[in-house]
């Protein structure tokens, strides 16, 4: 049995072993293919994985030995899943890897805003605290979280993992999800979105990006917002009007922004965000810790295991059949 692996280095740079897949079948494992590569590295193959490269119903039709599709990622639209439903081919993907390492993301952008340790490290290294009267000194007040207001927009397992590190700080949680029915824990309680916008210190978001969410944080919900909050946005770049975003930012309508994600990713040059004040922006790794890559590649290698013997797990359907 051939199995591929499309593009394997934002999963495994070098830092983890492919091992447990070779032993499976023979393994070819490319760290990134491009799309006119696609066909000529798949054509023999009975399992692909792929965490970004596109698998579309063309590239499909054209790869009639492939039975398995395993997605190194839990968002699954970079796969065609009507298409591999119709050719009977299973597509699975890997659910909840990584929650603890998305949450301490969160944190490191608030605690960026709130302590500015990078700021005041720089100020150290350039001399500032050399040559200071005093035997400390703060560029601009730090400021502390506790009673500070979380706005939760979202409430999955990374949501409930950003609340309880909340908790911890001694924050205050408000939490608006499609769910209703969801339990809360204490220290949680419900909002409307206008409240949970115009009431937070900060918001969080870790809502899927569907039509009904797309650019939810636009230009009107900016100006319902404190001009004292700050935005984290770790889930989907689409759910941010990003220029709407940027001259919030310029006007002091928000005081700090936090964001994994973008809406194109590698950025564009001329992204709005990549020159606005106030920001911080990591470079879509929040998941990437290296035990929450272990844990996604041995969840992948679970799920194919899985469907080798007859029982495949985390399958994804086309929702018409």
């Amino acid at each position: 049995m051939q199995i591929v692996v499309l593009d394997g280095y934002t999963l495994n740079p070098g830092d983890l072993s492919w091992q447990p897949l070779a032993v499976m079948g023979e393994l070819s494992c490319f760290e990134r293919t491009a799309s006119q590569d696609i066909l000529a590295r798949s054509k023999n193959a009975e399992v692909l994985l792929t965490n970004k490269t596109l698998l579309d119903a063309e590239i499909l039709k054209q790869l009639p030995k492939l039975k398995y599709i395993g997605v190194l990622a839990t968002g699954t639209n970079v796969v065609d899943i009507k298409a591999a439903t119709d050719l009977g081919i299973v597509v699975t993907n890997v659910p909840g890897y990584g929650p603890d390492a998305v949450a301490q993301m969160v944190f490191a952008h608030i605690l960026h805003a709130t302590q500015q340790v990078a700021r005041h490290s720089d100020a150290v290294m350039q001399g500032l605290w050399s040559e200071s009267e005093d035997f400390c000194f703060t560029l601009s007040p730090l400021q502390s979280l506790k009673g500070k207001i979380l706005g939760l927009v979202g409430f999955g397992d990374i949501g409930q993992a950003v609340a309880k590190i909340a908790l911890a700080f001694g924050m205050r949680v408000i939490v608006n999800t499609r769910n209703a029915k969801v339990e809360l824990p204490n220290g949680c309680t419900w909002a409307t979105l206008d409240n949970l916008f115009s009431d937070s210190d900060i918001v969080s978001l870790h809502c899927p990006l569907t039509a009904s969410t797309d650019k939810l944080i636009n230009r009107s919900v900016l100006k319902q917002m404190k001009s004292t909050a700050m935005l984290v946005n770790t889930a989907r770049g689409g759910l941010v009007d990003e220029l709407a975003l940027a001259q919030a930012l310029a006007q002091g309508e928000i005081a700090f922004c936090g964001v994994d994600v973008l809406s194109n990713e590698p950025p564009q040059k001329n992204n709005p965000l990549l020159k606005a004040p106030n920001i911080s922006i990591s470079p879509h790794n929040a998941w990437a810790t290296i035990e929450a890559r272990q844990n996604l590649l041995n969840i992948a290698v679970n799920n194919l295991s899985a469907f080798l013997k007859g029982s495949a797990v985390n399958t994804v359907l086309d929702s018409s059949h």
